[in-house]
């Protein structure tokens, strides 16, 4: 009788519905200024930067919700993929069937290009709302400032509508050096910037536009540095086709460096994508010496993977998938590194460099050729590490003025 009463128990354990994870209440810009009735918004034409990001905590599109209230919208300023994330590549442009609103490609636009646009739209007031990932390469940090850029030519007043940095507060890697700019990286920081869009904002007006923006910053509220997508109630939106959750967010700023190597598919064409990096030529071998390094945080499964787009299609791959354990300890740059320096011993390693006249596409992404030069000359993972601490340290003091939120629980 005891034992069937133990087993019925279990059952009963085992169907009841776990408790739901505590996620941190945290309110974005874009919810404060809609339970404001728009009032910040409110006094002339407007031009928004959005993509489909841009959603209140019901996931209500915030140029929907102006529409609705009757906001003077003069245009919409697509990013890469496009306004609705609705290109795979590139931007859009056209009219916005839901809303009726014009809407620009502003997806590599030129300065020239942003302020004939602004002027067009009659724009009086710019507002910027697209979550980040929070690493120097991705591109809608570089739409901020550029859009900011125009809009202090034409002294426009700018309000970036905030939201959190999904992987944290703490900044890592190599700064980007002269030289070496493109769209992956117009401005020196560094490689994990590990701050908000609206910190972004401020630190572009403070330390790079020749003549600040009229900028104001409605913050987020109850986030601090510690915390991770994963532990708010802010939604999320996958921000571009390959960014399909937090978990690809927190390992991109490192595992996307292999985007600058021809010889290893960083997992787009697979549900996991920079999570996933392997290729034909590689095996068990290959994750065996990279966990030997013992790197913090993360676990390295041997994985294997087929791509249907992108680098080997169809083609079956070896390699390795990450598995975050400890965000807090965890380093995406130092263990990609790791990789890197492991995979370059193996037969057939090769970097990418289909550019000809521009560095190696692994420089643009590091932010100089330093990083690469080390790998190639058999360099350890602590040494290409270390020489770039004084920079990051120098950037963490210069970034300290323009911060909103504390970067610890404490």
């Amino acid at each position: 009788m005891r034992r069937r009463t133990l087993i019925a128990a279990a059952g009963a354990a085992a169907l009841s519905p776990r408790p739901a994870f505590a996620r941190a209440a945290v309110r974005t810009g874009l919810d404060s200024v809609a339970a404001d009735d728009w009032e910040i918004l409110r006094g002339g034409r407007l031009g928004v930067v959005a993509n489909l990001t841009a959603v209140d905590r019901e996931y209500r599109h915030l140029v929907d919700l102006m529409h609705a209230a009757g906001l003077p919208i003069g245009g919409i300023f697509g990013p890469e993929h496009g306004f609705r994330g609705s290109q795979r590549v590139g931007g859009s442009s056209g009219v916005d069937a839901r809303t009726g609103l014009r809407v620009y490609d502003a997806y590599r636009a030129t300065h020239d290009e942003w302020v004939a646009m602004f002027t067009e739209a009659g724009v009086r007031t710019v507002v910027f709302d697209i979550q980040d990932v929070g690493a120097r390469f991705y591109t809608y940090i570089w739409t901020l400032y550029d859009s900011m850029a125009a809009a202090a030519t034409l002294k426009l007043r700018y309000v970036v509508l905030d939201r959190p940095n999904p992987i944290g507060g703490r900044a890592f890697g190599p700064m980007l050096r002269p030289g070496f700019t493109s769209g992956v990286g117009l401005k020196e920081i560094v490689q994990q910037h590990g701050m908000t869009v609206g910190e972004l904002a401020r630190y572009y007006n403070g330390e790079f536009l020749p003549s600040p923006v009229r900028l104001e910053v409605v913050p987020c509220e109850g986030w601090h540095g510690g915390l991770f997508a994963a532990d708010t109630s802010v939604p999320w939106v996958m921000p571009s086709p390959n960014m399909p959750t937090p978990d690809t967010a927190a390992v991109y700023p490192g595992t996307c460096l292999f985007e600058g190597v021809a010889s290893i598919s960083e997992g787009r064409g697979t549900t996991r994508p920079f999570e996933l990096c392997g290729s034909p030529d590689l095996d068990h071998r290959w994750r065996d010496r990279v966990a030997a390094h013992e790197l913090p945080g993360v676990a390295l499964r041997e994985a294997y993977f087929v791509p249907v787009t992108h680098k080997f299609t169809d083609r079956l791959c070896g390699g390795v998938e990450l598995h975050v354990t400890d965000r807090s300890t965890f380093d995406p740059i130092r263990t990609a590194v790791a990789m890197l320096v492991e995979a370059r011993k193996l037969p057939g390693f090769a970097w990418r460099n289909d550019n000809p006249g521009r560095p190696p596409f692994a420089d643009l992404l590091f932010g100089s050729d330093r990083p690469r030069k080390m790998v190639d000359a058999g360099a350890s993972v602590a040494s290409i590490v270390g020489s770039w601490q004084e920079e990051l340290a120098d950037f963490d003091r210069r970034r300290q003025p323009y911060l909103r939120y504390p970067r610890s629980s404490a």
